[in-house]
């Protein structure tokens, strides 16, 4: 069972705007919800609240260092506040979203993260590019705004304005709310709500349904274990028999005959307890091709 999405994404005419459908190669229908630009907007001023908070808080430091007459220069504070600086513009952004929540502390707080828009894996290549033009979306703009107070500053500074208010606005005018560092780096904002686990999967007793060798459990990891719930959680009956028979056949499965629903709770319950035991020992296994 592959967790990769590669059936291009749709808008079925019955849903909501915001909904976009991916079929999993398995048959999986799942359904992602896209951000809205004011939870993006929202997220976007956490992230940078928590940006200025971190420098004013070096800028202290900073200070305290001049104050308490320890250099007699202002060479390494500066440098200190300088670097502090160019790491938190070029970096913030990209560190968080390269962990594998996919998301910066703002989108976390929104319910928000970054997935590839095929469905893939998202790469590291997509975050940089992303955040990279991110730099020329916001952040250079900004800079022009302190060119100073002769003329010319100020036709450049109305022109970072305008600049800035395009991109600003950029994902007003387009129906999956993209960037256009989303455009260049293939990359969309989704909303994944936090749902608890199916109550009669999490609260099966241990030993309960069929035995599964080790072997067969290191057949998926965690992703796939995902789709799993997912699998479960629709509860399509077409979907749950073409999942049950790809696993049966990915398995060898040559143990008692059980329905297809029931061989499936009982697959995810030993696939969970087999990947959380392994946790405990430091050992995460992502997904099926994770060695």
């Amino acid at each position: 069972m592959s967790a990769a999405l590669n059936t291009p994404p749709r808008r079925d005419a019955g849903e909501p705007g915001r909904i976009r459908r991916f079929v999993t190669p398995e048959g999986v229908d799942l359904r992602l919800t896209l951000g809205e630009a004011s939870e993006r907007a929202g997220a976007f001023l956490i992230d940078l609240s928590i940006m200025v908070a971190i420098l004013a808080a070096i800028t202290i430091l900073c200070w305290a260092m001049l104050a308490g007459n320890r250099f007699a220069d202002l060479s390494l504070p500066a440098i200190i506040w300088l670097l502090s600086f160019f790491l938190l513009r070029c970096f913030y952004f990209t560190v968080f979203e390269l962990r594998p929540s996919n998301a910066t502390p703002g989108k976390r707080l929104m319910g928000l993260r970054v997935a590839a828009r095929d469905g893939g894996r998202l790469g590291a290549d997509a975050i940089f590019a992303r955040n990279l033009v991110r730099e020329v979306e916001i952040f250079l703009p900004i800079t022009m705004f302190f060119a100073g107070n002769d003329p010319v500053s100020g036709w450049i500074a109305g022109a970072g304005l305008v600049w800035t208010g395009i991109f600003l606005f950029f994902p007003l005018f387009n129906r999956d709310r993209l960037r256009i560092g989303d455009l260049l780096a293939g990359t969309w904002v989704v909303k994944l709500p936090r749902r608890a686990l199916l109550a009669d999967l999490a609260t099966a007793p241990a030993g309960s349904g069929p035995a599964f060798t080790t072997e067969q459990l290191r057949a998926y990891g965690v992703k796939e274990l995902q789709v799993l719930e997912t699998v479960l959680r629709q509860n399509r009956e077409a979907t749950v028999r073409e999942v049950a028979e790809r696993i049966r056949r990915k398995i060898d499965w040559q143990g008692e005959s059980l329905a297809d629903g029931e061989f499936l709770r009982a697959y995810y319950l030993a696939l969970r307890r087999e990947l959380e035991g392994k946790l405990l020992f430091g050992k995460r296994r992502k997904d099926k091709h994770d060695q």
